[in-house]
């Protein structure tokens, strides 16, 4: 990364200085300026620029004028606008002293530039409060910001609000963002950018279902492949909240904040007034640039592939294929015992499946979700010692050559449950004669509390090394809501969610290798916090492909496809009972880390044959999915559907095409496939395992003439001509996809 540092002088005889970041590689820079003793102010992000010196010239060109009937300055947001800036918004930065609110104003004391970034000093002497804000430029090109708040004064200063955010251009009219539920998560939503504020917050002690991956603003009509875009992300698991905002002074502003309770963090300060006291640090805010959603989410997708890459560095664990999943829940649900999973395993592993995963059900009195969950031992009920144990059933696991895997809900406990009878004072409550209303028989373990962390960690910690765990499902199936520690008698959800964190990095450090799914009742839990410690999430609990089609690709917007957990269901759908083809259903799961949620016992041998190819489809590309770039498509047809890998080489690509619904155009019309090199030539064919005997269409298709390059000689074509005019896609059904694949000639 380069890092420039300019000087110079106002018109109003002010001291100007830029510090300009600048990722050439990948087409990102971005800029502060810092006027006098005031916070520093975005004055670019975008693009390189060819002569980043000029922007000295920002505070004449950037600067409003005064207008009529306001204040003698008018707003032009700083890092952290508060009222002493002209700021009349939403409030961004609220502390309170002795229940009081304080009005801060910033001087700027201190500006240290480093190898990664800047870090700006800043002090409300007169009121004893300091802030230090850092901000980065990634090799991914994303721009992230953080701050921390430290008490300087003698007594308790309470956090409120510590809200961060990134300007926008005034043409930046339209806002993309996702709402859900569960079972339909990503769904999304457009509306107008407009003065006043839009904003999406989460409550529930985790992203949740509703929660937007990101927030978008960018010209109107802006899409995956075309438009100018900035996002932002919050990179924080537990309660937070993302905004938009523009007041007629201003052009906007997009941000977010961890949403704090009263009293839930209040620094103070030991030993009296004058020295560096406690302080607090709120989550990393990313920003992303990009022409297009797609480059958007190749910037999100780069940073998180870097992150485990030097994780797996620090523990000395190498990169290896993501391994094709069985997970036993759909195919069992309770009904755990030896003899069935160990005759699904057998069944898994002639399916080319890598990791076989024990789901609920496994320990304590856990026949069903009423009780059990808590105690943190196997059942001798369904596991006895002996010949048809679960570490008998892990052993022979491991000796047909899978991992094997297992279900917990660490932070979750049954009040029918031997933990919660001998230590009720573990669980997260508003009173000490109250519950919060419960959420599947279940209530939340005070992790905060030292001897309840240590008690659930020591159970997964012995259970791993016990059984030889390779890979957890982590779950998370309760609204945090009325989180109070009995401990403390404060608010919890911030030290739950770093309690969290601390188990996650404890467990892998303690076990090299051990991978982790970040599971909450399907999405709930996705954010890059939790991504950096978790190998997967796991994208819905739906596996219905119809509608998993957006669920994943909206997902894939700040999530890699081989960390997205994407399985082949039944027919029909537990979730949705629709029923689809067995085609459709693996083409939906082929992108992202492949699973079975299935009931492989139950199938004919030639429904098994046709998952074993592909399978073994899958384990060829894996590779390119877990290092390349993800391509969809802006449809005008709102029935169809067109996703794509590349590779990071560009040589190979692997592209989609699904047909939701009927189309008003019949058949299909042309698909561009965009990511190509356009000065290169692709033979384009389909995949073997949508050919079969020859004969593809004769179940999921409809057209009644040969399509010409559908064989498995196919056709070459120049990478710009498929990215201008494209191809004629097959006829088929609704609720079917084909996956054809590009590879440079």
């Amino acid at each position: 990364m380069a890092i420039m540092d300019f000087h110079g002088t106002s018109s109003r005889g002010e001291e100007v200085r830029i510090v300009y970041f600048e990722q050439r590689a990948a087409r990102s820079a971005f800029a502060l300026a810092i006027v006098g003793d005031e916070l520093p102010r975005i004055v670019h992000w975008g693009r390189p620029l060819a002569d980043p010196r000029t922007l000295v010239a920002a505070a004449d060109a950037l600067r409003p004028q005064r207008v009529s009937g306001t204040l003698d300055e008018t707003a032009w947001p700083s890092i952290l606008p508060t009222q002493a800036e002209a700021w009349i918004g939403s409030p961004r930065f609220v502390v309170r002293a002795g229940g009081m609110e304080l009005f801060c104003r910033f001087a700027v004391t201190d500006v240290r530039i480093d190898d990664d970034g800047v870090t700006v000093d800043a002090r409300d002497a007169e009121q004893g409060v300091r802030i230090l804000w850092r901000c980065e430029l990634r090799e991914s090109g994303l721009v992230r910001q953080r701050m921390t708040v430290v008490n300087m004064r003698s007594g308790e200063l309470e956090i409120g609000t510590v809200e961060l955010a990134f300007p926008v251009p005034a043409d930046m009219t339209e806002i993309l963002t996702t709402t859900g539920h569960h079972l339909r998560e990503r769904s999304s939503q457009r509306q107008p950018f407009t003065i006043g504020r839009f904003q999406k917050a989460s409550l529930v002690g985790r992203p949740d279902f509703d929660s937007s991956l990101l927030l978008n603003v960018g010209r109107t009509g802006f899409g995956f492949t075309h438009g100018e875009v900035y996002s932002v992300h919050v990179a924080w698991s537990g309660n937070s909240l993302m905004a938009a905002e523009r007041l007629p002074y201003t052009s906007g502003l997009i941000g977010g904040a961890e949403a704090l309770s009263g009293g839930e963090v209040t620094l103070c300060v030991q030993g009296g007034a004058g020295g560096d006291g406690a302080c607090y640090t709120t989550p990393w805010l990313y920003g992303a640039y990009g022409e297009g959603l797609n480059e958007v989410a190749a910037r999100f997708h780069t940073e998180l592939r870097t992150t485990h890459t030097q994780w797996r560095a620090e523990l000395g664990v190498p990169e290896k294929p993501r391994p094709v999943i069985l997970n036993t829940w759909e195919a069992v649900y309770f009904q755990h015992d030896f003899g069935t999973l160990k005759a699904l395993a057998d069944k898994a592993a002639a399916s080319g499946v890598e990791r076989f995963v024990v789901d609920d059900g496994w320990f304590g009195g856990r026949r069903d979700d009423t009780a059990g969950l808590g105690d943190w031992w196997v059942s001798q009920d369904v596991w006895p010692d002996g010949d048809h144990s679960l570490k008998a059933l892990a052993d022979y696991v491991h000796a047909k050559g899978m991992e094997f895997g297992l279900w917990f809900e660490p932070e979750m406990v049954n009040p029918d449950s031997a933990m919660y009878r001998e230590h009720p004072d573990w669980v997260l409550r508003p009173t000490a004669n109250r519950l919060p209303m419960q959420g599947r028989n279940q209530q939340v373990v005070d992790l905060t509390n030292p001897q309840a962390y240590e008690y659930v960690y020591g159970c997964m910690d012995a259970l791993v090394t016990e059984l030889g765990i390779d890979y957890i499902k982590w779950d998370h199936n309760k609204y945090v809501t009325e989180a109070v520690s009995p401990r403390t008698g404060r608010p919890a959800v911030h030290g739950q969610t770093l309690a969290v964190y601390r188990i996650f990095h404890d467990l892998k450090t303690a076990h090299p290798g051990l991978e982790i799914e970040s599971c909450s009742s399907g999405g709930g839990r996705v954010d890059l916090a939790i991504l950096s410690l978790a190998d997967r999430i796991w994208a819905s609990d739906c596996v219905d492909p119809v509608e998993r089609a957006d669920i994943q690709r909206y997902t894939s917007l700040l999530v890699p496809p081989e960390m997205i957990g994407e399985h082949v269901g039944a027919s029909p759908a537990h979730s949705t009972h629709r029923a689809t083809s067995q085609q459709m259903r693996m083409a939906m799961a082929f992108f992202g880390h492949l699973g079975i949620e299935w009931n492989l016992l139950k199938e004919p041998q030639s429904a098994l044959d046709e998952l074993g190819v592909w399978v073994d489809a899958y384990k060829r590309h894996r590779a390119d999915f877990a290092h390349g770039t993800v391509i969809h498509g802006d449809e005008a047809d709102p029935a169809v559907r067109v996703d794509g890998v590349v590779s990071a080489s560009g040589e190979r690509a692997v592209y989609r095409f699904t047909q939701l619904t009927t189309s008003q155009t019949y058949p299909a019309a042309p698909v561009r496939l965009l990511g190509l090199d356009p000065d290169a030539d692709y033979l384009i064919q389909p995949l073997a395992c949508n050919i079969g005997s020859g004969e593809p269409f004769t179940q999921i298709g409809n057209g009644q003439s040969e399509l010409g390059w559908w064989n498995s000689q196919g056709i070459v074509m120049n990478g710009g001509a498929l990215a201008a005019f494209g191809l004629r896609p097959p006829c088929i059904h609704p609720a079917n996809a084909v996956l054809f694949s590009a590879t440079r000639v």
